[in-house]
Order: C-alpha cells, then structure tokens, then sequence
C-alpha cells in the first residue's frame, strides 16, 4: 500500500500544480471581468462596456445621456466634469476647458497653439521650458498641462464605467485620431498612465467605425473584396477612409472576415467646431450692430457672453440642418441686454463657404493614398456628427458621384462599439468572434545613418544610407529587424520620419518635428574585442511598431558566429546516460536535438539574410519578424542569454519558422558536413559533424528624444499622485454633500409626518413638540453653520435625531407589520394543526413517525396558540403611546420555530421506506392495506382454484437438476424478508429451511 500511494504522490503533485495555475488564472481574471472603450471626440465622448450578461452596451452618464461633453471645470476647491462643467462654462469660462486634445503633443511653436489661443482667449497657457510645451494657468496655483487634463477626464469616464458595470474596470481601448503622430499618441498613453488604466490598444477611430460596421454585417463579407468608403466629419477634424473587407484563411481560426486600411485622407481643421465659431462671429456682429449707438463695449471682449453665444451657435447649426431659417436668441447676453436675430441656412453656408470647399480634400487624398478610383468604392459612409449638415452632404455626393450617401451607421456610437469590440477580443476574459484587423500607416519610418567609406585608394568620404523601416500605408502592427554589417565600433543612427509630401506646407507644420530619436550605441568595439576569432553577423536593432502604433526600439545586439566541433571523448557519462534515456522516449539521435531543446534561438523571428559582409558598399539588411505574434509586442522577448549555441542552418530554420527541429532537416546536416556530403552510418559513429556557434552580445542603448520629449518619470509620478489627491478630495466632497442632504431630508420628512395621523396616534402632544422642537433647531444650526460644518459633524447631528424619533419610528412600524405577521402565524398554525392530525390517522403498520416526534410538534402548536393568545390580549390592554410587547420579530421567530419542525416531519415522510410485510403461518405475505401499492399486492401468491395455500406448486420439468429439487418449496416473488435473509446466507441452498441459531434471533 505504501508503494501505491508513493507512485501516486506525483500525479498528485501535478494535480495540485495544474489547479494552482488555474486558480492564479482565475484571480487574474477576476480584475478584468469588464472591459471598456473610450471614443474621444474633440466634443463629446462615448464610453462602452463589455461584461457577462451585458455584451457591448454603451454607458449612460449621471444624466443619463449617452454621450459626454468632454469639458472639465477646475476650481480651488471642487472640479466639474461632462454636462456640469458645460454649464461652468458661462459662469466660470476661464476654468472651463474644452478641445484641449488639439493641444497633446504641441510645442509652444506649433500653429494649432496659436489656432487655440485665437479661438480661446479666455485661457492663459503657460510654458514649459523643460519640454518646450504649454499649460492651462488656471490661478497661480492651478496649473495643469493637456496630458493632466485628459488624464482627470479618461479617470471620470472610468467611474461612469464602473457605476454602471458595477465593479472595477481596469483595461481600456481608446480612439485616436488616425493622424496622431509619435509625439500625440505617447502623450495619450501617458494621460492614461496618469489615471491607473491600462491601456490595451490605442484604436484608430475610423478603424474602429471599420471594425463595428462589418462585426455587424458579418455575414455579407465573403472571398470577394468590398471597399467602402468611411466619410467622418466630426467636430475638430475630418477623416476618409477607404477599407476592404473580404474573408481570409487564418492559421489559428481559419476562414475569418477581415478588414484592411487601404487609403486615409484627412483635414485636421476642418468640422463642426470651425463652422460654430463662424455663426458665433456672425451673431457677435449682429450683437455689435444692435448696440451701436449705445457706446457699448464689444461682445468680443466679454468672455462670459462670448460663450454663451458659442452654445447658441451651436445650437443653431444642428436646428438649421432641418430648417431653412432659424431665431437666435440669448437672455441677457451682456449688460442685461437680450439679443435676438434670424440666421438663414442661405446665410450660415455662405459664412463657411471655404469650409465646404475643403470637404473633397480627404476624399482625393485617401484615393490617392490607396491608389484606387471612384468605380471602385461601391459605397460611401456617413460617420460623425457634423456630416448632417446638408451642405456637407450636398457637396460631398457631388465628389463622389454616387447616387446616394450611406448612413446605415450610428454616426456616434459606432466607434465607441468598434472601439469595445476590440477590448473584449484582447481581453483575457471574453471570447469573441474572430475578426482580422490590418491596420495602416499614415506616416512612414526610415532608419538614416552616415559612416565612411573608401571610393578610391587613399580617399575616403563620408556616405549617408536610408533605409525604409515602416512604409506608408504598410500594414502593423508587425517588427522590423534591420542589420549594420559594417560597423566594428561605438556608432549612431536616426529615426526619423520617411517621405511626407502628401501633407501640404501648413499641414507640415502642424505635424512638428520630422526627427524621432537619435540612437547611441555603446560598447559595440567592445563585442568584437571579446570574441576575435568570431565571423561577425553584424549589428541587429530589433523594432517594434505595436498595435498602437507607437514605434519603439526592444534591443540591440552584436551576433557573432564560428564552427565548433564537438568530438565523442567530451561527452560526460551523464550526458551519455541523458542522450540514451532520451533515445528510450521517442527522442532524436542525433546530436543537434541535444542543442535545440536547450538552446533559444532568437533569431528564428528574423527573415532570411539579404546580403553579405563582403558585397561592396554599407549593407543594412531589413527583415520583418513575421513570425512575432501580435499580443506579445507590449513584452518584448528577452535578449539571448550571453554565449548561447545556435545550430548550423540558421537561414533555413528562419524560412520555416522555427517549427521543426534542426535533427529533422537534413539540408543542415548537408551542410554541417565538411566535404558538403551526408556522411556514411560508419562515419557518423566516429566522427561529429561540425555546427555553428552563435554568441550574442547585448549593446547598450541611448535614446534622444527629437519630437517632443517624454514625461520623466519622477514628474509622472508627481502628476499621478496630484490628480489622486484631487480625486480623493472630490470623493471627500462628495461624502460631505451626501451627508448633509441626508440631515436635510431628513429634517423636513420627520416635520411632515408629525402631522399624519398614524404618528399622531402613537405619540403625546408633548413628545411630538419635542421632536419638533430639535428638528427646528437643527435646520437652524444647518442653515447658519453648516456651511462650515465637517462630515462627522453633520453625520452625530442625523445620528441624534434618529435616535430621538427612533421610538416614535419603531411604533408606526410594528403596526404596520401586525395584520401581515400575525394572519401568516394564523395559517402556519392551522396548516400545522391538520398535519399533526393527518399524521395521528396513518395505520400502525405504516407508521413513519414516532411518538415523540408527533408530540412535540403538538406541544409547539399548543405553546405558539397560547404565546399568540397572550401577547395579543396583552398589546390590546397597553396604550398606544407606550413601548408595544406584540413585536413583529417575536412572531417571525415563533414561525420559523414552527415552520422547521414542520419541514422536519415533511422532509422525513418524502424520504421514507415502506416497511417490510408480516409473514402469516402458511409463509405467505399477510393482506396488504387497502392504500399499498400495485406492485406489493401482485406479491402475493395466489394458489389456483381447489389448492390450499400449503399445497406446493408443480415445479417446471427444466429446472429439476436434481432429486431435491422436486422436494423443494415455492419461492417467493421480491419478498424484502425473503432478499434480505439470502443476502445474509448466500451459502443456504435457495428453498432449503435452515434452524436458526439463538445468537441470529
């Protein structure tokens, strides 16, 4: 036994070890049971969810409106968010900000600052030397730059979020425009590192409308290719997208619908925002013109008015997309002046002619950019909220030259959808529906360096190489490895931005700067002094373009390499004993399998080679890691450990994978041979063939920032820890708000019900004007120093005047509750009555219940009747002012007393056995009652006519195997006594009598 128990511990342990794994998989799920998306509008933002039970459901605000301003209010002491701080901004303008993602990734120097200044002069921005980039200067000691901004606001979309999941949501996919560059999309993952969320993807926002139009059109996507074409006009910007959508074989999922980016164009000026501040100028003017005879300020000079004319104009361009003519009125504009005026639709696009002219642009531009035509787009898209303007439609099917613009799209939600889709197919937590998503990028990439070369004998000059690292409109995202063949010591290179003369000359200067980083690589003379007698494989930088889109460099590394022999005599014993035990469980006999399950080969990510170090001329070879699975670029794969052996056939293992191993190849064995040629079986025995040894040698890395440099991390930190403390002081706020209204409501509802005749009933004169008489004192004290009072403060006042009306409360309350408890008392008592008489009637010989059971459920009846009895005669004789002794808690207790015996009782005569028949004289069964069932009466064996019941059967002429066997007695059909008294002597010969002992009675 002790063996058996030893040979099992393992299987054991490997139980306790797979249920570990689990259980740690369990808990990690168990924070990213919900996911959400956030569509980040220049306007307005949408939030969904995806949790179990609620699958991709957009969250309402505490307004209960489905999409949110993205405005935030900053104050000394208190912060607004959404539709409370839009309407902050007529009262507080300089502390309400809006469109503040138009300035993330800005220099002080970029004309989208001085676009925002001119637009919003109410705003003081401040500069920051260290990055070279504004801040909001709310007071001098208010300042915040745009990352805090958005951080505060993606930390309140959480908690709406999380309010409506009703749990803590942690992962997040948000919507970026598709022509953020480097330098915006960090500042958005440092906004969301701000708020503690983890980002999953930063999702472009027409590849997310993509993403949601074909999720749910799934079944129309088949092998043939359809364009459509994504027209989406928002408030800040304009975005058209050319997608394809077709079904592809995958490796994992096989057939799947997938979409493709194969053209954008884009205007980063051109929407609804623009428009709104043309009506606004109009009506300014209209407002001056009013006045002019006043000596009146200008309108424009007040910022209070000028917002509220912005929120008429805004309102205006949505009321005149279904109107032909429109009243503009404002209350007390300024100086208490009402304004009043009538703006056409004749008039508003005459105001932003220009703007409609510009509405073709990204239509050419994303035609372009996929090199397609017109016939090719079967159709055209509306997406966002400011393509309803008739105008923009008008002029917009007029460059198509479509029949009719599609609009089978929510306009608002859908990127929001998209958007959610996609965190629940990257968290770990849900399990969707394949659907392929190949990306595009906007703005090429290319690696520059520059190193010296010798033209002629003695000459030397200087030579600068491109090399193209991400192409435009390649897919991602994906990893790029590029090689330097003929660098031997400590050298730069650049990345930068490829060729970007799609953008025109004021596009180009918004984008910023067009240098990225400038790499430094350090110790690379070094690797080649450690290993001189390696053939050098070059210089490998490893890219990874993520599914973000943000660019970032995982390592670089020194290969080297050089053919080793490994000759039978330094084999140890124990790796003998390890190759044969191997041999013994299917394992390769070869030597290379010994490698390959030790040895990680890195390079089996890289593509083949593309040159070598002796062509003439720099060679920096560029290879794709096509094998790279997508989820793993937010981890890049460790460098190879120092000294690690790689097999001979590098090139080949590259080509396939890496899926096989290298003893299955015989190509590699081939070309381990010295002479080119498989060696003989005899020679194998003697002789090893030679491999190559690879040596990887990590270089040190120095990256310069050229864009726009990064938050260090000790001023993250500090942003993080001042919006957490804002949050807090915002809860805190909040907790003293709760408290104090709960005081007030509480003060009028008790004043109230003083009145009502029901507390009346059950309290004196005198107690009521007590009671009164503290209510009255405590909506004094809240009146004229609650201003200033504390939460606990406020929570003692309530607790004190709870506890003074808690007896006038308890007395209304248990009379209320008496005809309900004491009608169910009644019915439980009757009910039980009956039971117990039921009971007494069952027959001797069918008896389930003992004696004592059946009497003490009747002493629990007598007993609950008699306390019943009492307590009501008792509550009848107090008066109604005193403390009651009939209480409601009393009578539940007495019923579920009464309640559990009964179920007892109940519980056992569902579960009971019939008990086994008598037996008569004669053996036969004794006559079943008149209630026993139709299979214990067919028991019963019944002689034929003129037989007695002594009289034995004739036995059947077959089954006589034997001369006792005609002397043996008639056996009984399923008697219980009969099974039992075999069961217990299964030697007595069946039908035989056997003498009981006195110890079997």
């Amino acid at each position: 036994m002790a063996a058996t128990v030893r040979r099992q511990r393992p299987r054991r342990l490997a139980c306790w070890a797979l249920m570990t794994v689990l259980l740690a998989d369990l808990l990690a799920l168990s924070d990213t049971l919900a996911v959400m998306s956030v569509d980040l509008g220049s306007e307005s933002m949408k939030v969904a969810i995806v949790k179990p039970g609620v699958p991709m459901e957009i969250v309402l605000n505490k307004e209960s409106r489905r999409k949110t301003p993205v405005t935030v209010t900053l104050k000394e002491n208190e912060r607004f968010f959404g539709d409370s701080a839009a309407s902050m901004a007529i009262k507080n303008p300089k502390a309400t900000l809006r469109y503040f993602q138009h300035l993330l990734g800005k220099q002080e120097n970029n004309p989208h600052v001085a676009l925002y200044k001119a637009r919003f002069p109410e705003h003081e921005l401040g500069f920051d030397p260290q990055r070279q980039t504004v801040y909001f200067q709310i007071s001098p000691q208010l300042q915040f730059s745009p990352e805090e901004v958005l951080s505060m606001l993606l930390n309140y979309s959480r908690s709406l979020a999380e309010d409506f999941a009703e749990q803590p949501i942690k992962d997040a996919v948000i919507t970026v425009p598709a022509f953020f560059n480097q330098a915006e999309r960090r500042a958005v993952l440092q906004a969301a590192r701000m708020a503690g969320l983890k980002v999953l993807q930063l999702i472009n926002d027409n590849t997310a409308t993509a993403l949601s139009y074909g999720v749910f059109r799934r079944k129309d996507i088949n092998s043939t290719a359809q364009n459509i074409m994504f027209y989406d006009m928002g408030s800040g910007s304009t975005v058209c997208t050319i997608v394809t959508y077709q079904t592809v074989k995958t490796k994992d999922a096989g057939i799947q619908p997938q979409l493709q980016i194969r053209g954008v164009g884009f205007d980063r000026t051109l929407g609804g925002l623009e428009m709104e501040l043309r009506l606004r100028e109009h009506l300014a003017r209209l407002f001056n013109e009013q006045r002019k005879g006043q000596r009146a300020k200008d309108v424009r000079e007040n910022p209070r008015a000028m917002a509220k004319l912005l929120r008429e104009a805004n309102r205006l361009k949505t009321v005149l997309s279904a109107n032909a003519d429109h009243m503009a009125q404002i209350e007390g504009l300024m100086d208490d002046v009402d304004f009043k005026a009538k703006v056409t639709r004749a008039e508003f696009e005459e105001l932003c002619a220009d703007l409609f002219e510009r509405v073709p642009g990204p239509v050419q531009q994303a035609l372009q950019s996929a090199e397609m035509k017109l016939d090719e787009i079967e159709q055209v898209i509306l997406v966002g909220g400011a393509t309803r303007v008739p105008k923009v439609q008008e002029v917009l099917l007029k460059a198509v030259g479509k029949e009719e613009l599609g609009k089978n799209i929510n306009a608002d939600e859908a990127a929001a959808m998209g958007a959610v889709y996609q965190a629940a197919a990257l968290s770990k937590a849900f399990k969707v529906k394949p659907f392929v998503v190949r990306d595009a990028v906007i703005y090429p990439i290319l690696v520059e360096f520059t190193r010296e070369v010798e033209e002629e004998t003695g000459v030397r000059s200087l030579k600068h190489n491109k090399r193209v690292l991400f192409s435009r409109m390649g897919p991602y995202p994906q990893r790029k490895v590029i090689t330097f063949n003929r660098y031997s010591h400590d050298f730069n290179f650049h990345i930068n931005y490829g060729d970007l003369g799609f953008l025109g000359p004021e596009d180009l200067r918004v984008f910023g700067s067009q240098n990225l980083t400038t790499v430094k690589l350090k110790g690379v003379g070094e690797s080649f002094k450690k290993y001189p007698d390696y053939e050098s494989k070059g210089i490998k930088a490893h890219f990874n373009l993520d599914e973000s889109g943000v660019l970032s460099l995982d390592r670089v590394e020194s290969v080297f390499e050089t053919l080793v022999e490994d000759s039978p005599e330094e084999e140890s014993t124990l790796t003998k004993l390890g190759n044969t035990i191997s041999s013994l469980f299917g394992g390769g006999s070869t030597p290379d399998t010994k490698e390959n399950g030790t040895d990680t080969v890195q390079e089996e990510e890289e593509g083949p080679a593309e040159g070598s170090k002796d062509e003439p001329g720099e060679q920096a070879e560029l290879k794709e890691e096509a094998e790279a699975p997508a989820e793993d670029t937010s981890s890049p794969p460790p460098p190879e450990a120092k000294g690690a052996a790689a097999p001979e056939g590098e090139k080949a293992a590259e080509k396939d994978g890496g899926d096989k191993p290298e003893a299955q190849k015989p190509s590699e064995k081939r070309e381990a041979g010295s002479e080119g040629a498989p060696p003989a079986p005899e020679e194998e025995k003697k002789q090893k063939p030679a491999r190559k040894q690879r040596m990887v040698e990590e270089i040190g890395v120095e990256l310069v920032v050229l864009d726009l440099p990064d938050l260090p991390e000790d001023q993250l930190a500090r942003s993080a820890q001042k919006l957490q403390d804002l949050t807090l002081r915002d809860l805190q706020k909040q907790e003293r708000e709760k408290a104090a209204n709960s005081l007030e409501a509480f003060i009028f509802e008790t004043q109230d019900k003083l009145y009502q005749p029901e507390y009346q009933e059950v309290s004196t004169e005198e107690q009521r004007e007590d009671i009164s008489g503290k209510l009255s004192a405590t909506s004094t004290w809240l009146e004229d120093e609650g201003f200033g009072a504390t939460t606990a403060m406020l929570k003692e006042k309530l607790a004190e005047l709870r506890k003074l009306c808690h007896g006038l409360f308890f007395r209304v309350e248990e009379r209320k509750k008496w005809p309900e408890r004491l009608s169910a008392l009644d019915n439980l008592l009757n009910h039980s009555s009956m039971f117990l008489k039921g009971a007494r009637l069952i027959p001797e010989m069918d008896q389930i219940f003992t004696e004592v059971e059946m009497t003490t459920l009747e002493k629990i009846i007598n007993e609950t009747w008699a306390w019943k009895n009492t307590t009501v005669a008792e509550q009848a004789k107090l008066p109604a002012t005193e403390k009651p002794v009939l209480l409601s808690k009393d009578i539940e207790a007495k019923m579920a007393a009464l309640d559990r015996e009964v179920q007892y009782l109940l519980n056992k005569a569902k579960f009971a056995k019939p008990r086994p028949r008598p037996r008569d004289k004669n053996g036969t069964r004794a006559e079943a009652p008149l209630n026993a069932s139709t299979s214990d009466q067919s028991e019963k064996v019944i002689p034929p006519p003129g037989q007695t019941e002594d009289t034995k059967p004739i036995p059947e002429p077959e089954k006589e195997t034997g001369p006792e066997a005609a002397d043996s007695e008639p056996l009984e059909l399923g008697g219980p006594a009969a099974e039992s008294e075999q069961k217990e002597h299964p030697e007595q010969p069946t039908g035989q009598k056997r003498t009981l002992k006195n110890d079997e009675l």
